[in-house]
């Protein structure tokens, strides 16, 4: 019997949550049974999505569940294995994160190749993260020859990917983000146009002089003042891939309307949301194109790293401050 350490959710927040919302508990893990592996977690995921999960609402994925532990995508070392699938010293990728360690069934726990790419990578460009701005640009905008392509929160974990992903392809960027050493990132990663939203007063005036003869495509992880400014820039037949909000995750209220939403008529735009799961058959896709693009250096990416599970709701907490910058992590062992 070993004892691991959990972070539950304490109670349902209302706006935005605090530390008092999470709660951090051991638990006795026994040996794993037949079929089962035991796993030493060492990386786990912090991820936006994750404050939809805390409310009761029905939604594509389950919610979690008060008085209960937490989970996400996470990598860890077998530690006892028995099934011949996984050996002591394997590294796994699963769902069982907001945990130090756990047993599953082998047939849970995706076995990794760690030889091209660092372990954690499997946690955001080499994984799911990377996934959801190939399927948001590759198959939802469609990206077109000479499309130019605005990105929101474009230093983050999706959006520096997706920024990438558009200028291998050939396309004309524009990249929103706050500050100046995070803008000076996205100029590093070769970015055409870099606007600090925070800098600011008028986020539609900006893209507008940014992008004088429009947008054709916009990657939108923020939602708010972003998409209005998207929507005012828009050329006839953009395409928009809505793949998050975070501006809005925290709202209490309805707020304002969109006031430039009258645009998608007359303009005949594309607005679609979209979830990775969804579309996983582009996945052997793109890790054959991620895999060479690392290896030819073609491809960079940030991370913020806190360590322990007791600092794990913190680290969830910087992706609403904006004191992360790139993949959110955090450090198990």
């Amino acid at each position: 019997m070993t004892i691991s350490r959990e972070v539950r959710l304490k109670s349902r927040p209302v706006g935005l949550p605090s530390p008092e919302t999470f709660e951090l508990a051991s638990v006795d893990v026994p040996e794993p049974g037949r079929g089962e592996a035991q796993v030493r977690n060492i990386w786990m995921s912090v991820d936006p999505y994750m404050r939809g999960r805390m409310m009761e609402a029905k939604s594509y994925v389950a919610p979690y569940q008060v008085g209960k532990v937490m989970d996400g995508a996470a990598i860890g070392e077998v530690v006892t294995s028995r099934d011949r699938a996984l050996s002591p010293g394997d590294l796994v990728l699963s769902g069982f994160g907001w945990r130090e360690r756990f047993n599953a069934p082998v047939g849970m726990l995706t076995k990794l190749d760690t030889r091209d790419v660092p372990a954690q990578a499997y946690l955001g460009v080499a994984g799911m993260t990377g996934l959801t701005a190939y399927v948001g640009l590759l198959k939802i905008a469609a990206l077109k020859d000479g499309d130019v392509v605005f990105v929101s929160a474009a230093s983050g974990a999706v959006g520096s990917i997706a920024c990438q992903i558009a200028k291998l392809k050939g396309h004309t960027v524009i990249g929103s983000a706050g500050g100046p050493e995070k803008c000076a990132f996205l100029r590093e990663i070769g970015v055409d146009h870099v606007i600090d939203y925070k800098a600011e007063e008028n986020l539609t005036k900006a893209l507008m002089r940014t992008a004088p003869d429009g947008i054709d495509v916009y990657f939108d992880n923020v939602g708010g003042a972003h998409l209005d400014a998207a929507l005012a820039s828009s050329r006839t037949f953009a395409r928009f891939a809505e793949c998050g909000m975070i501006s809005q995750y925290n709202n209490t209220s309805p707020g304002e309307g969109l006031k430039n939403i009258g645009v998608v008529v007359p303009r005949k735009l594309r607005i679609e949301g979209f979830i990775v799961s969804d579309h996983l058959d582009q996945q052997p896709a793109f890790q054959k194109d991620m895999t060479q693009w690392i290896a030819q250096a073609k491809i960079h990416w940030r991370e913020t790293v806190d360590e322990g599970i007791e600092n794990a709701a913190g680290a969830f907490l910087k992706l609403f401050s904006g004191d992360n910058f790139g993949k959110m992590l955090v450090k198990l062992a």
